[in-house]
Formats: structure tokens, C-alpha cells, sequence
């Protein structure tokens, strides 16, 4: 077996979170504070589930209406937390525009938005009579655009899709990004947006237990090649491992499984053998699949497996709901946050943040608390 070359420490020097609890990272660490599940009546478009949106957000009411008027819900939520992010960051003295970028995770885009652009090429009198500022919402990739545009990031723009992994997939590809000398600053995160088909996309395809609620959010993180002299520093990105292992089957339907279970265990032994990093040494565990029917067991038999135990788990989706491709990022905001919240030992901890998903993706990314 090959030993796996160790990787360099990225340090996270500011994060940015918009979610149903609230804005920024502290309210993350109190799910008690957490808002109530609100069910959609039947008088709504949504389906008869629970779902936590972001309460009252108004893009405008963070960034000015300036601009803003065109922008759909997943971009908006996404510019929220890039701004609180690189407030959080400071400027990156040295650091040239061209060589900062962003990689954003988000699986469709906007479906709320080319959802309205579909109907109204089917009820409008003439279809080509469709309003030409929703269309640029329809591209999967605008949410990235426009995080770039608005603050002057002329480097590496991407949008990755990986299913509920797809923001560990974000993490890997900045990674690798870097490791290949292409950028020294990137926004790296993930958002997603509530909307009635999502819902309904949810509700139907039986992969969520009933009383599970739909959420929304997104979670943004500043992340640079190197340290710099005098730099806070919130954590640290050490390896992050993501793969494809087959699908599984829902509720009895047939679906092989192809080593789903076995592939989260190698995301996770080779992310720490990459890290440097025994398994006696990881002190917390962020999940991401607790509401998903056989992958809550499947996530958590594995971190055993490769752990020997399951320290006590931060579980984001308690707080936030289903959150699909945002959900890794805001699994490592709720983790920070709880190393922010709860004093810990001499030593910094290390995290470790798993996700899974029906579609056959899984992923694992070590972290390491700054003291």
C-alpha cells in the first residue's frame, strides 16, 4: 500500500454563515436558541413538512439595494456570507486579486429561479416576453459570478456539484487549487436556497424521515495558501478526501450499494493518514446525515469503524435541517463554532466532518483547531 504524501496546513481566516439560527457562527453553538420547525400549511405552495428558512432575509438589508434587485435567493445568501467573511478576514495585505478566487458549492443553482423563468415561458403571451434579468440566475455558476464581480476576485472561479458532498468537494478542489500554485486567497463554502420545488423534491423522493424539515443557508470561508505575520487564524484545513462509491436503495427499493459504507472509512482512514493525524487524536465529529434514512447509521458505523468510538457529534442538521450541497460547509461552521463556545485543553483539538449521500458520494475533511 502506498503511504500518502502529507499535506500542507491551509489557514481559515474568516467565516461568514447565513442560516435559519441566525448570522455568523455563534448562534450555531446554541441549538437550543434555534428557531421552531415551521410547517407549511396547506393554503402554501410547500409540502406538508417542516422546513427552516432563513427568517425575514432581505439581500438588500446587508448589502444595499445597489445591484441587488435582480438577485435571487441563493445568491443572495451566498453575497451575505462571502461579505461577512472577508469583514471577518481583514485585507490580505500582499495578496493580488488575480490570484483570489472563489469555489462554491451548489448542485442546481437556483431552482426557485429557473422554476419562475420555465413558467413564464409557458404562460406569457409571447414566450420570448420573459423578463432577461432572471436568466443569468438560471446558470448554475452565477451565484460564484457574482461573489467575484462584486469584490474584485479575478482568479479561479468554479462551482462544484457533488450531491450532498458537494461541499467537501469544494474544500478538495480548493485544495488542490492551491497545492497547484494557482491561487494564495479563496472563498470556499456553500449555499443552498429554500424554495417550494426543492421541497417538494424532497418530500417525494423518500430519502428524509417525515418529520425531518428542508432548510436553507450557506456558509463562506476565507481560506489562504499560508499564514501571514500577525494574522488571526480560525482554524486550519488539513486533508480532505472525497469519492464516488454507488448508489444505495431508499425505503426497500433495490440499489447497490457498491461499498458506500466501505468508501466513507477510506475517505476517512486516508484524510487522516494524509493529515498526519492518529484516530486517538480526533476529539469531535460534525455528521451531516442524521435525517437520512439508512445513511445516519451507515455515517455513523463508519466513524466508529475507523475511530473506535464516536465522540459526542455535532449534528448541524438538528439546528438547520436538510441543507443538501451547503451542508458540509455548515457542518465545519457549526464545529468552529463549538470550539469558539466551549473552552477546550492545552492542545488543539482536531475535527473531523463526514458526509454521505444516496446518490453514492462521500467525503471526509480533518481539521485543526488555532490557539
Amino acid at each position: 500500500m502506498t503511504t500518502a504524501a502529507p499535506v500542507q496546513p491551509l489557514p481559515v481566516v474568516g467565516a461568514g454563515v447565513v442560516s435559519s439560527a441566525g448570522y455568523g457562527l455563534a448562534p450555531l453553538a446554541a441549538p437550543g436558541g434555534a428557531p421552531a420547525p415551521g410547517a407549511a400549511g396547506p393554503d402554501t405552495d410547500y409540502p406538508p413538512r417542516p422546513v427552516r428558512p432563513v427568517d425575514g432575509f432581505r439581500v438588500a438589508d446587508h448589502l444595499g439595494r445597489k445591484g441587488t434587485k435582480i438577485l435571487d435567493r441563493l445568491a443572495g445568501l451566498g453575497l451575505v456570507a462571502c461579505k461577512q467573511a472577508l469583514e471577518a478576514a481583514g485585507p490580505a495585505a500582499g495578496t493580488d486579486p488575480a490570484r483570489s478566487g472563489v469555489v462554491l458549492a451548489t448542485n442546481t443553482g437556483s431552482i426557485a429561479g429557473y422554476s419562475d423563468l420555465l413558467y413564464d415561458t409557458l404562460t406569457q403571451e409571447k414566450p420570448y416576453l420573459i423578463n432577461p434579468g432572471k436568466f443569468a440566475g438560471s446558470v448554475m455558476n452565477c451565484s460564484a459570478g457574482q461573489m467575484a464581480i462584486r469584490h474584485g476576485l479575478k482568479g479561479l472561479n468554479a462551482t462544484v456539484a457533488g450531491g450532498r458532498s458537494a461541499s467537501l468537494y469544494a474544500f478538495r478542489h480548493a485544495r488542490l487549487a492551491m497545492t497547484a500554485g494557482r491561487a494564495e486567497q479563496l472563498l470556499v463554502g456553500g449555499a443552498e436556497e429554500l424554495s417550494a420545488p426543492a421541497a417538494w423534491a424532497w418530500h417525494h423522493a423518500g430519502t428524509l424521515r417525515e418529520s425531518a424539515p428542508v432548510g436553507e443557508g450557506s456558509a463562506v470561508f476565507v481560506v489562504r495558501d499560508r499564514e501571514r505575520p500577525d494574522e488571526p487564524v480560525l482554524a486550519e484545513l488539513l486533508a480532505c478526501e472525497v469519492g464516488f462509491h454507488g448508489w444505495t436503495g431508499v425505503r426497500g427499493r433495490p440499489g447497490p450499494r457498491r461499498g458506500l459504507s466501505a468508501g466513507l472509512v477510506l475517505a476517512v482512514e486516508r484524510a487522516l493518514e494524509r493529515s498526519g493525524v492518529t484516530a486517538e487524536e480526533v476529539t469531535d465529529v460534525s455528521l451531516g446525515a442524521g435525517d437520512h434514512i439508512g445513511l445516519d447509521r451507515l455515517e455513523e458505523r463508519a466513524v466508529r469503524r475507523v475511530l473506535g468510538r464516536l465522540p459526542d457529534p455535532v449534528r448541524v442538521t438538528e439546528v438547520l435541517g436538510e441543507t443538501y450541497s451547503a451542508g458540509g460547509a455548515l457542518q465545519l461552521a457549526a464545529l468552529l463554532a463549538r470550539w469558539q463556545s466551549v473552552p477546550g485543553g492545552g492542545s488543539p483539538r482536531l475535527g473531523l466532518i463526514t458526509s454521505v449521500g444516496h446518490d453514492g458520494n462521500a467525503g471526509a475533511l480533518v481539521v485543526r483547531e488555532r490557539i
